[in-house]
């Protein structure tokens, strides 16, 4: 199953507004996750996927700032 998730063209401050969010709702379900957790590998895997998610979104900034006019977004989820 597939299902779009998000696409369209987006002012690059729109783009980068809506990534922002998305990647910060991943970043505070592992971090439920850790507070839930109390297995320490469980705990250190989580954070880093925290700091990958945090390395994503600098680089996502730093590429959407340096484009001019509409950013593409092509996304979907499959199940």
């Amino acid at each position: 199953m597939k299902i779009l998730f998000i696409e369209g063209n987006f002012d690059a401050k729109d783009a980068l507004d809506i990534l922002t969010k998305m990647i910060h709702v991943k970043i505070k379900f592992q971090e439920d996750k850790i507070n839930e957790s109390s297995s320490e590998e469980d705990i250190n895997m989580r954070e880093t996927r925290i700091k990958r998610l945090q390395k994503s979104l600098f680089e996502i900034r730093q590429h959407i700032e340096s484009k001019d006019g509409k950013i593409m977004i092509d996304s979907s989820i499959t199940l």
